[in-house]
């Protein structure tokens, strides 16, 4: 069974309706869904399932410890490089779910270099990720690094350096060289 990690930026607490279709997709083809524990777009996401019963979920928490899993289903504990409360400690459940899926779909609000961060591991393990870019109201599929290039190519030169600063220092086996130049 084809596994989709969905994901999406913490500033994101409520899906729209375009979204809402997709998902009503993943539903009826029965897909398994990783998702993280997060408020924001984890929590909304969440809550969808939820609201269908939807069963074939599985919530990947830091440690096995929570923060939200609103449908009570199946743990992930994923274990942290190390005990900081830092950008790695909680986003090593985003990487092991990256591993594990076939398919992506990520919530983008425009900013949030955390959401790209799973965008560029997805397509470094060669999965398609489609990508709901929230302001524009628009998806955006991405299969390669050309892809990826392309997308990052459109962002503000901040969320540029700032995603390709995450990705140098944290998960430097997925830095692309010349897609994150900001000069």
């Amino acid at each position: 069974m084809s596994k989709v990690f969905v994901g999406g930026s913490r500033r994101i607490s409520r899906l729209n309706i375009e979204l809402r279709k997709r998902l009503e997709q993943i539903v009826e083809k029965q897909l398994a869904i990783l998702v993280g524990d997060a408020n924001g777009s984890d929590k909304a996401i969440q809550d969808f399932f939820r609201e269908r019963n939807y069963r074939n979920v599985v919530v990947f928490c830091t440690e096995g410890h929570c923060r939200n899993n609103l449908g009570q289903w199946p743990v992930r504990p994923i274990r942290p490089p190390h005990h900081t409360r830092d950008f790695e400690y909680f986003t090593a459940k985003d990487a092991a779910m990256a591993r594990e899926a076939d398919y992506g779909l990520m919530v983008w609000d425009g900013t949030s270099a955390g959401t790209l961060v799973n965008v560029a591991r997805l397509v470094a393990f060669r999965r398609p990720v489609v990508v709901y870019i929230s302001p524009q109201r628009r998806f955006l599929t991405l299969k390669s690094r050309e892809d990826l290039a392309v997308l990052l190519a459109s962002c503000p030169t901040a969320v540029r350096s700032r995603v390709g600063g995450y990705i140098a220092q944290h998960a430097p086996e997925f830095a692309q060289p010349g897609i994150f130049h900001t000069g």
